[in-house]
């Protein structure tokens, strides 16, 4: 206030309040709804990443019919957190809450007794947790804010209690914000045509963040897996009984690729060619004269037939001056070979046949990146999520892990079968 009137002499207090309360001189574009709006605004975020604040603010704008976040008042809003205190002292009564973000003659009376806020248009954000799914039957709403879902006890039994209550109005909206965490409604959301999504990194808010706070968990965090989630508002999946950590696979990063002298490209071929099947795993490796494999590319197609994924591995085969591919051919024998030649006679196919199951196939490679003898030539999200999400029952999500199957084909041919003389080559 001080620093706004000092900018501004001439300007009376009520102009110097109006203005330090007009979000959208202040706000970030990630702190603003998207166009188009949707029925749900998503917003991932890291810790004092502003999150808090830019759903007061939406609430604000919705009770008050002030653009970009409405063109009239919303009437009934609900207010849902993770528990009775937390919405008190974060969501309403915190230093970015409700009441502090309002002009005086805009600011709305808080009931604790009646758990809901009232504003002087008449609009009222009534108070929910998510310890009581069953206090959101009946109820009825225009909007809703939902602060730290990913915390909520009972998450989807109070998501779709929420959600059946959402009926007033043409248009009812919600806005969502949480640090996430990779749970199934958040992976849903994330992919809906019905969410727009904002993600905000701790780092883009240090300007209102103590410099210290912002130095000490960057460098003590930064880049792990729980920095990533917590700084950095990303979903970092890792199963406890994966065979690969995240630690494991960000030792493995390198920067360069060396001279290699051996690269192989495996298939893992869906079970069938509807473009509903499984994807086709399709990766890149070789191992250079030390004996260390290098991970080189992920190209795994979804819904290829099966001529598309022939023609993208022998692409592959040719870009990278492959020494084979190497094809399951479980599920399409000889069919599986001869689609491949279709395209190019010319390509050396080595035909895998899997007689163990996936895990146990698994292990003796996730040996080799234990024993540092495995690197990854960059990043590669989608298998790296498959890798710390694999256990022993497969993937959380029913699956077939695609990407990583193709991967222990690559590597176990590189460095775990008998191997052909190599050829040493450049970069």
């Amino acid at each position: 206030m001080r620093i706004l009137k000092k900018l501004m002499p001439t300007a009376s207090p009520d102009d110097v309040e109006l203005i330090r309360n007009t979000w959208e001189i202040w706000a970030r574009p990630d702190q603003l709804p998207p166009e188009p709006l949707k029925p749900i605004w998503l917003v991932l975020g890291g810790r004092g990443a502003g999150k808090t604040r830019t759903g007061a603010e939406w609430v604000k704008g919705m009770a008050l019919g002030h653009p970009p976040f409405a063109d009239m008042r919303t009437e009934r809003i609900a207010l849902v957190g993770e528990t009775q205190a937390q919405v008190r002292d974060v969501m309403i009564e915190g230093v970015s809450g409700l009441l502090s973000i309002h002009t005086r003659w805009e600011r709305p009376t808080w009931q604790p007794s009646l758990r809901r806020l009232q504003w002087t248009n008449g609009a009222i954000a009534q108070v929910f947790t998510a310890e009581d799914p069953e206090a959101l039957r009946g109820p009825q709403f225009g909007a809703a804010w939902s602060d730290e879902l990913a915390k909520w006890p009972n998450l989807q039994e109070c998501w779709d209690m929420l959600q059946f209550g959402l009926r007033l109005g043409d248009h009812p909206r919600q806005v969502v914000t949480t640090t996430p965490r990779p749970l199934p409604l958040v992976k849903r959301l994330l992919v809906s045509p019905h969410v727009a999504v904002s993600r905000a990194r701790t780092q883009d808010n240090h300007y209102n963040l103590a410099a210290e706070f912002v130095r000490t968990v960057t460098q003590t965090y930064g880049g792990t897996r729980l920095g990533r989630q917590e700084l950095d508002g990303e979903i970092v999946e890792e199963s406890p009984d994966a065979l690969w950590t995240r630690a494991m696979i960000e030792a493995a990063r390198e920067r360069e690729k060396p001279a290699l002298a051996r690269i192989a490209v495996a298939v893992d071929p869906p079970a069938s060619s509807s473009l509903r099947a499984d994807r086709c795993g399709l990766v890149v490796a070789g191992v250079d004269h030390n004996g260390i494999g290098h991970v080189l590319e992920d190209a795994t197609l979804a819904g290829a037939r099966p001529h598309e994924w022939a023609e993208r591995a022998v692409a592959l085969y040719r870009r990278h001056e492959a020494d084979a591919l190497v094809v399951e051919v479980n599920q399409g024998g000889e069919m599986v070979e001869s689609i491949i030649r279709e395209v190019d006679a010319g390509v050396p196919v080595i035909s895998v046949r899997a007689t163990r199951g996936k895990y146990l196939r698994a292990e003796p490679v996730a040996a080799l990146y234990a024993q540092g003898r495995v690197r990854h030539a960059g990043a590669f999200p989608e298998l790296e999520d498959e890798m710390c999400a694999f256990g022993p029952r497969g993937l959380e999500t029913g699956r077939s892990p695609d990407r990583l199957d193709a991967l222990v084909w690559a590597l176990t041919h590189l460095m775990l079968a008998p191997k052909a003389r190599p050829r040493v080559r450049g970069i």
